[in-house]
């Protein structure tokens, strides 16, 4: 059987673009190295707990679009991202608002909080920020920066604050009130029964082969189909010829506890150097869950090297300009559509994957 098109990956671009095009009556074909759906949205079920396998995955978005497409195949709960800081047993609250400020100053009003950040800001003499530290400490001031911010992020990105680019943290929230709301999105929550089954309702009536090598077989996967969708890394598509783009990469320790709470809160992050991880995620709270038990994850920052699973592209300026070496060679590709963060090495928020793949698939389907 001949097919329309081949979807390399059944991440969330490959099942988005695989269900468009099934839709618009054509013959689609779904393969994927790894033994399950999902990508690395991929949840599993652990003591009646729906586990992140590859990380938190917390859905949110301001695209009515994106959020009436996605919800055709999940309800959605109501679960508002609000982590917690551990800055070596202090706990602060996440996103910066006025419980952080309190805690850590004393202040009360938002104006005392913004007087303390803009002293902070003036005795560090930052104008214009030229790196994550003076971004960070424009944003919030030396003492936040110094415990909640530097520890994590160089333990996140493997490298000094003053050596990563000012926007990773522009996006960071920082609110002069007591919403502990991380997302300021209008949209956001986990789809009930977790990602996994939500992905495999949008495969519906799709072949999809498991455990199946694109690279490794490349030209009899080609002779399938009139056109690929390939969503792996770009420069492992090239074969690295113009060299490896950088990414991070991260390792989960996950454990079952014979407790029924073990953090109270879905998401910790360890904020100082000396803790090894980034942050401990307790799964069952994604879904307010009351089992016995409940299952944890350390999670563990580092350098991508080949044969990890890269997570995290290095977005800075030595990698932006070989991805679009790359990105030029990728258009010179007969049938071939490279989609998502890793095959546009970009680090893509779900709602931005997904507002792509329909995007692509409007293009290319009309649909």
């Amino acid at each position: 059987m001949k097919y329309d098109y081949l979807v390399v990956g059944s991440g969330l671009y490959g099942a988005v673009f695989a269900q468009k095009a099934k839709k618009r009556g054509k013959r689609v074909l779904v393969i994927d190295k790894r033994p399950n759906i999902a990508g690395n949205i991929y949840t599993e079920e652990m003591e009646g707990i729906h586990v992140h396998i590859y990380g938190a995955h917390i859905f949110h978005t301001n695209n009515k679009k994106v959020w009436d497409y996605v919800t055709q195949f999940a309800e959605f709960n109501r679960f508002t991202n609000s982590p917690v800081a551990n800055y070596h047993g202090e706990l602060y609250s996440l996103p910066f608002n006025m419980y952080t400020f309190n805690k850590m100053w004393g202040v009360v009003t938002p104006e005392e909080a913004q007087a303390k950040i803009e002293e902070q800001k003036q005795a560090a003499g930052i104008t214009e920020p030229k790196n994550l530290e003076e971004q960070a400490i424009s944003l919030v001031g030396t003492d936040i920066y110094e415990k909640l911010v530097k520890g994590y992020t160089e333990k996140q990105w493997g490298r000094p604050c003053t050596e990563l680019p000012a926007f990773i943290i522009k996006r960071l929230p920082v609110r002069l009130t007591f919403d502990n709301n991380y997302f300021n999105a209008l949209y956001q929550g986990i789809p009930m029964g977790g990602y996994t089954k939500m992905v495999a309702n949008m495969l519906e009536g799709i072949e999809v082969r498991l455990g199946v090598d694109y690279l490794e077989n490349k030209a009899e996967l080609d002779a399938l189909a009139d056109k690929v969708v390939y969503t792996g890394a770009i420069d492992a598509y090239f074969d690295y010829k113009l060299g490896a783009l950088e990414y991070r990469s991260v390792r989960f320790e996950t454990e079952v506890l014979d407790k029924p709470n073990f953090q109270g809160n879905a998401a910790v992050n360890y904020t100082d150097r000396e803790t090894p991880w980034t942050r401990i995620i307790e799964h069952k709270w994604f879904e307010f869950g009351t089992q016995p038990k409940t299952v944890i994850s350390r999670e563990y920052s580092s350098e991508w090297k080949p044969g990890d699973e890269p997570y995290y592209p290095v977005n800075d300026e030595k990698n932006g300009k070989l991805y679009e070496e790359y990105r030029k060679l990728a258009e010179g590709e007969k049938n071939m559509i490279f989609g998502g963060r890793l095959g546009e090495y970009k680090y893509y928020d779900m709602d931005a994957v997904i507002a792509s793949a329909l995007a692509k698939a409007e293009e290319e389907l009309g649909a």
